[in-house]
């Protein structure tokens, strides 16, 4: 795993155009131009910035996958699961044994969400097929938090029978990254602080991503 823990001396990226610009270069090691065993895929929204500048470096397809977090019912915003278009689902059992969460609360929200990634795939990238088979992905998002809606798109994606799995990410928490870099050969974080609230915190400008954005980036990898 690499890791830089502070960047221009105080941890802080200027956008997510310059994290991905630092995330290239540390995939240098590992990537070559052009190579069409290799897919990036980023997660939505924000992550497909970054995504565009490392497939645009390194000549690379860009498709994208999308795992939608479930929150908790009094609080959305604390992860209890992440799921895929499937089905996949990746349950955080601690918050949810912690929290003492229904399982009637899961299963309707996975219903809810299941229908909006599926509409967002056809809106982000026309369909919902995948052949990731013998592949390199990288897979990137410009930050992570919990690790839940990461861990749930490496799950899945391993279920696609990859050649490798490459996560590169700007900044995580140390104790996520010590969970994500034992599910994939190779993670680039550059920066893994120990202190983390929100990953908005560790950019100068972390600008809302909107779904007209992602579509404009992501007619330039149509084939």
């Amino acid at each position: 795993m690499k890791g830089r823990e502070k960047l221009n001396g105080n941890g802080i990226f200027e956008n997510r155009t310059d994290a991905a610009i630092l995330l290239c270069k540390e995939l240098e090691n590992y990537l070559e131009e052009k190579d069409s065993s290799v897919v990036v895929i980023a997660i939505p929204r924000g992550g497909v910035v970054l995504g565009d500048v490392i497939a645009s470096y390194f000549k690379l397809k860009l498709d994208i996958v999308i795992s939608k977090k479930i929150g908790a019912p009094q609080n959305p915003e604390l992860a209890i699961g992440a799921v895929m278009h499937d089905g996949t689902f990746y349950p955080n059992a601690e918050i949810i044994k912690i929290f003492n969460i229904s399982q009637e609360h899961i299963t309707k929200q996975i219903g809810i969400k299941i229908k909006e990634i599926n509409e967002r795939l056809l809106k982000f990238r026309g369909n919902k097929n995948y052949n990731l088979k013998d592949k390199t992905i990288v897979l990137v998002d410009d930050g992570i938090a919990t690790g839940a809606t990461m861990i749930n798109a490496i799950n899945w994606i391993k279920k696609h029978d990859p050649r490798n799995i490459i996560v590169a990410i700007p900044v995580a928490p140390k104790d996520t990254t010590e969970i994500i870099s034992k599910l994939v050969k190779d993670t680039i974080i550059i920066s893994t602080p120990y202190s983390f609230s929100a990953v908005g915190e560790f950019y100068r400008d972390f600008s809302e991503v909107d779904d007209d954005q992602v579509i404009k980036i992501m007619s330039k990898y149509k084939s």
